[in-house]
């Protein structure tokens, strides 16, 4: 159910009577028989009195089920999500709203929600008399530590009459879903932009400057600088054209995911696949929030925010639209059926430059190797989650040097890789500052990052 649009509760009329007789209480049933009881004696003992008592017990719960059947559509209801879009491990709030469009007072209500077990219990509330054209209002909240999308409702309401006789369940007819995202942590500005680019310096404030010119020029307009004017396309059109205004460009960053299934053991929040979709989706956010026109990329080679011209997110309200698409993508992705990179690797050799941040799973040789050949001119920075690391409990920082011998580490640095080991329970702070000292400290390669923000 959209959220603040009322709908009318649905039911199906197929069932007919034999809906409202199911929904009789133990106290309405008692009634019945009782009823029942009572007439079969008069008939028997021929007391006329007796007869009337009976009929009065018998009616009087079939009275009350016919007309709470008939007044089923009477109650409109709506829910609202606070917000619709949550971290994982945060709490979103439901709100739920009654209102009684008929002309007639309710009698107590019974609102059920139904939320999947992750989020939390079934919620449940009584709701006593509604007045006619009342509305009563209750919320609860959910929470998962899980990400994925999350259907709630449909919404269920339990009518019962003021006598008890009766009790039905009528369900809405629509549900709203909640989209449970990864942690996104935050994280410092270490100077991570490439050669070609950076946190506000570097070639970004060059382009800012000097710009580059559209190669189509366009009318003169009044006020135009008459040193733009393109006199050549003046000659040919026949009226002044002037060249575009300048077009800065923005700094670029592609986020590769390593979502093979056979690179990650374990499953769970705290398994090595989920630290590294949480990691992605931290860098996803800081480079945007840093002026980088952003993309998510995955190991089959689809990209996030797609396509387009160039498969970046662009203008501000662009790059919070493609980072909205590209939180919502994280929080349902899951293992891919590839075992080898060469999907991203088919992408990434199109040539688009930028910094590439990289997070893997277990590489063997001929991966390693493939990835190697993925470095960026505009630098990479490459954090390498181990299986057989996230099976024991390590330190919280991994120490300089750890994991220098292995042969997918190697290969990496060797091809111009800042390539960091990453330990179960690391911070994520703590391996990006790591990448920046190594990156920048004594013996690092010359040329590759630029310029911090200062």
């Amino acid at each position: 159910m959209p959220p603040g649009a009322p709908g009318p509760a649905t039911a199906e009329e197929r069932g007919g009577p034999r809906t409202a007789l199911a929904g009789l209480t133990t106290r309405g049933r008692s009634f019945l028989a009782a009823g029942l009881a009572a007439a079969v004696c008069a008939y028997v003992l021929g007391q006329g009195d007796l007869l009337r008592v009976g009929l009065l017990l018998a009616v009087l719960p079939l009275i009350c089920a016919t007309v709470l059947y008939r007044t089923r559509y009477r109650v409109a209801g709506s829910r609202r999500l606070s917000p619709g879009r949550v971290p994982a491990g945060s709490e979103a709030r439901v709100h739920l709203r009654m209102d009684n469009v008929s002309r007639l007072p309710t009698g107590m209500l019974m609102l059920q929600d139904r939320v999947p077990y992750v989020l939390g219990p079934r919620p449940r509330f009584v709701l006593d008399r509604v007045e006619a054209g009342g509305r009563r209002e209750v919320s609860y909240r959910v929470r998962s530590d899980l990400r994925g999308r999350y259907p709630l409702g449909p919404l269920q309401l339990r009518l019962t009459d003021p006598f008890g006789m009766c009790e039905l369940t009528r369900s809405f007819s629509t549900f709203d879903t909640l989209t449970v995202i990864p942690r996104v942590e935050p994280l410092p500005p270490v100077r991570l932009g490439g050669e070609a680019t950076g946190y506000g310096d570097g070639r970004q404030r060059s382009l800012a400057l000097a710009g580059d010119d559209d190669v189509i020029p366009r009318g003169y307009r009044h006020g135009d600088d008459l040193r733009r004017v393109h006199w050549r396309s003046t000659a040919r059109y026949g009226e002044l054209m002037v060249r575009r205004e300048e077009q800065p460009q923005r700094a670029r960053c592609t986020v590769l995911l390593d979502t093979r299934g056979g690179a990650y053991e374990g499953a769970g929040p705290d398994s090595a696949f989920e630290w590294a979709v949480a990691g992605a989706a931290s860098v996803l956010v800081h480079m945007l929030e840093r002026g980088y026109s952003v993309r998510l990329l995955t190991d089959t080679g689809s990209s996030v925010p797609g396509e387009g011209s160039d498969g970046f997110a662009g203008a501000s309200q662009e790059s919070a639209d493609a980072a909205g698409l590209m939180m919502d993508t994280l929080a349902v992705i899951d293992h891919s059926d590839g075992t080898g990179l060469s999907g991203a690797h088919d992408v990434l050799r199109g040539g688009n430059e930028g910094l590439l941040v990289a997070f893997f799973g277990d590489l063997d040789e001929e991966q390693a190797a493939m990835a190697a050949r993925m470095s960026r001119r505009g630098g990479a920075v490459a954090f390498v989650l181990d299986p057989a690391g996230w099976l024991h409990e390590t330190s919280d920082v991994p120490a300089a040097g750890r994991g220098d011998g292995t042969r997918a580490l190697r290969l990496l640095r060797e091809s111009g890789w800042t390539a960091i080991p990453v330990p179960r329970g690391a911070a994520l702070d703590a391996v990006w500052r790591e990448a920046d000292r190594q990156r920048t400290g004594p013996g690092a390669l010359s040329g590759g990052f630029a310029g911090g923000r200062s």
